[in-house]
């Protein structure tokens, strides 16, 4: 059960952050090394499975 959670948690911290670099509020390269590559990494393998759940959508949101 929590792990579930914390799988769909981390895919919206992932949304969240995609929408700061989307809206130049924060840049990919702001973010420690270690964290930009994992937020590659996930990023890749989702494309790859086709399985990118883009639960923000592509409006422009203002958070």
């Amino acid at each position: 059960m929590f792990s579930d959670a914390d799988a769909d948690f981390v895919r919206v911290i992932e949304d969240v952050i995609d929408a700061l670099i989307h809206n130049n509020v924060i840049k990919l390269t702001d973010l420690p090394p270690a964290a930009q590559k994992k937020l590659l990494l996930r990023k890749g393998i989702r494309n790859k499975l086709g399985g990118a759940l883009d639960l923000l959508g592509n409006d422009d949101l203002i958070l």
